[in-house]
């Protein structure tokens, strides 16, 4: 961090974790309803009672600190020409957000980051003393990507640009003609593309799996986790896919950080992106994402304060309200007056926004709905 620049905390982070365990009705969740360990191994086959045991009396040690050579494996099937040398098992998607950053810029360099986004590089970057800028999807162009202020802020030079593809929070998927347009511009500057992928899998509208960038430049990192549309955050595995010798130089910052995941991490998360596994996972996680947004559909349809923009993908959507008061003065008073919680969005970058989770079961999701419509009627 450079000497002369105050710390910028994490607030959205910090408020989400603050709260989130201690409210009765949660709506901050970003992914889906998770899945129990006998869920899990239930989709597996055989004997459950079995590979339970077989957890049970699992040695607690250290794994490979890159992550296991069977996960790194079946990471690498999805990504185009990739082995498993082209995988680093991280804690979280965070981490490796975090370790990216670090090893490919250095203090001054140009970083570009797509808005809205998950919040983590805003700060990142400037803790880390990196020169930021941003572009935008568009609201009212149905979150549509702003492709000449992209072409403005990636300058020549850019270092680095961080786009969130299925977005957070908005749950657009990037069309054919916008991730163009975003490799166009990194290609001309030689910037690195990080590319945060860790909704797809969740899609709403599609049966496809959100393509991943990695493949189409050679200077992509893709992110991924099992936390969003797999319904494993409690695993805390993430990873990143890039070239060889980069994942061997995050690896390296990686000994400093965490040294490794979990033993469990590395053994669950194993069996739940297995070609037999992941399928079932993927299936049940668009069931959540398709049934609850259905019923933020009939709410939001009854009233005439609230606007949302149909998420293609995601267990989320970003909810705008008319009312004249500040999301985080909302959402605190929706913690303290009706016991619910969601994510503001002025710590998104757009106020008069509200990030609410919908991957849950239907009962849960409608009532923390009707807390939300309760609050909105008592604002003046």
């Amino acid at each position: 961090m450079a000497a002369s620049q105050p710390f910028v905390e994490f607030k959205l982070e910090r408020l989400l974790s603050t709260f989130e365990n201690e409210v009765e009705i949660n709506l901050s969740e970003s992914g889906v309803q998770p899945l129990t360990m006998r869920e899990l191994l239930e989709m597996k086959g055989g004997d459950t009672d079995a590979e339970l045991a077989a957890v049970a009396d699992t040695a607690l040690n250290y794994p490979q600190a890159n992550g296991a050579l069977e996960l790194r494996e079946a990471i690498a099937a999805w990504y185009p020409g990739a082995t498993a040398a082209n995988v680093l098992v991280t804690v979280g998607a965070i981490q490796a957000n975090f370790t990216s950053l670090l090893t490919v810029t250095d203090p001054g360099d140009a970083v570009v980051i797509m808005q809205p986004n998950y919040q983590q590089f805003w700060g990142l970057a400037q803790n880390l003393g990196r020169r930021m800028n941003t572009f935008s999807l568009r609201q009212h162009r149905g979150w549509a990507l702003d492709q000449d202020e992209l072409q403005d802020a990636v300058a020549p030079d850019t270092r680095f640009v961080a786009i969130v593809n299925p977005n957070n929070p908005t749950g657009r998927v990037l069309r054919t003609e916008e991730r163009a347009a975003i490799l166009s511009a990194v290609e001309r500057t030689g910037a690195w593309l990080l590319s945060d992928e860790v909704y797809a899998g969740a899609e709403r509208v599609s049966d496809e799996i959100t393509a991943t960038m990695y493949g189409d430049y050679d200077k992509v990192l893709a992110i991924g986790s099992t936390s969003k549309a797999y319904g494993l955050p409690g695993l805390r595995i993430g990873w990143v896919v890039g070239p060889p010798e980069v994942v061997a130089r995050m690896w390296a910052w990686q000994d400093y950080i965490t040294i490794c995941t979990t033993t469990l991490g590395n053994k669950l998360a194993t069996v739940a992106l297995s070609p037999e596994v992941r399928p079932q996972i993927i299936a049940r996680t668009r069931g959540y994402v398709r049934r609850g947004f259905e019923t933020v559909a009939r709410w939001a349809a009854g009233r005439d304060d609230v606007e949302v923009l149909p998420p293609e993908a995601a267990a989320i959507c970003f909810l705008k309200y008319a009312k004249k008061i500040n999301s985080t003065e909302f959402v605190m008073r929706l913690l303290r007056e009706k016991d619910a919680f969601v994510a503001p969005g002025d710590l998104f970058g757009l106020d008069s926004h509200l990030r609410v989770s919908f991957g849950l079961p239907d009962d849960y999701v409608a009532e923390g709905l009707a807390r939300i419509g309760a609050l909105l009627d008592e604002v003046e």
